[in-house]
């Protein structure tokens, strides 16, 4: 199982299942992760966390333990 969190820097990858429960999961999806969402890493922050993301067409932010929880290929 691979993680967002493990995409490197210019990488892309497309989400294969969400992890957690309850409100977290819910706040990942009304971000725009999906199951087959398709996700660039532009970059992370100087000491590793946020990593910034290109989803759906927009920038998003997105803490590293959040990005433990999204399974991607």
């Amino acid at each position: 199982m691979k993680t967002l969190r493990e995409v490197p820097i210019g990488g892309k990858a497309k989400v294969v299942k969400l992890h957690g429960e309850g409100a977290i999961k819910r706040r990942i999806m009304d971000m725009g992760i999906t199951r087959g969402t398709e996700i660039y890493v532009r970059k992370v922050a100087p000491l590793g966390d946020p990593i910034e993301l290109n989803v759906r067409g927009y920038e998003l932010s997105l803490r590293k333990a959040d990005a433990e929880l999204i399974e991607v290929e």
